[in-house]
């Protein structure tokens, strides 16, 4: 019954003092705001978003060019080349959702990634133009702007031209991930690009991206 008893103690000091550790741990701090927020996967785009709203601009004008400029700052997590849903939710109780993810060209076909021996073509569905579908980021901006948008469309995508032409600062992992990628831009571009240069890239180096400047112009 001692061994019983003992053993009851262990288990509860084991869960106890288990459970105070674990929320320890799990304490963080986070940020309350009154009014608005804005949260994305750069700072960047996220000063963006609440130059927005500063300016007039409602939940979705922020999305917009919040969209736009992680074209710029951090593609992996919006770009004029991919494609998203959008979940919606306004201050009345009105929900909507947009899909505009990418879609495949007209001229796909069932086989078009293989080979002739009907092996994969590694390739072709990985690297080649055949890779990619049609984008839909842009498509998607424009319909949501049309529809719940406040702001000029002009004014939501300035921002992210502007980011484009006068630079950003890299963080590590994007000067890694550049340096990384040197080889493979060479290969595949003819023409000099802007993402390589002749010594590595650093943190805090400044990106400055002219042709897509002018290609959010002409959006």
């Amino acid at each position: 019954m001692y061994m019983l008893k003992y053993f009851s103690f262990f288990l509860f000091a084991i869960y106890f003092f288990g459970s105070c550790k674990a929320q320890t741990q799990n304490k963080t701090e986070g940020v309350i705001a009154e009014d608005a927020m804005v949260v994305s996967a750069h700072a960047e785009a996220t000063k963006v978003g609440i130059a927005i709203l500063k300016k007039g601009g409602n939940a979705v004008d922020a999305a917009v060019a919040v969209q736009f400029a992680l074209a710029v700052v951090y593609p992996n997590a919006g770009n004029i080349g991919g494609g998203g849903f959008m979940v919606l939710r306004l201050n009345n109780g009105e929900t909507n959702t947009l899909d505009f993810r990418e879609k495949a060209p007209a001229m796909a076909y069932r086989d078009m990634f293989l080979n002739a021996d009907s092996s994969v073509n590694r390739f072709a569905i990985e690297t080649s133009q055949l890779a990619s579908g049609v984008p839909g980021s842009v498509d998607g901006m424009w319909e949501a702007h049309k529809k719940y948008g406040k702001l000029k469309w002009e004014e939501l995508i300035q921002p992210a031209i502007d980011l484009a032409q006068k630079g950003f600062l890299l963080a590590e992992k994007q000067a890694n991930d550049l340096n990384g990628m040197m080889d493979e831009l060479d290969s595949l571009n003819i023409n000099e690009n802007y993402f390589n240069k002749n010594s590595k890239w650093k943190k805090w180096d400044t990106l400055i991206q002219l042709h897509l400047a002018e290609t959010l112009k002409h959006i």
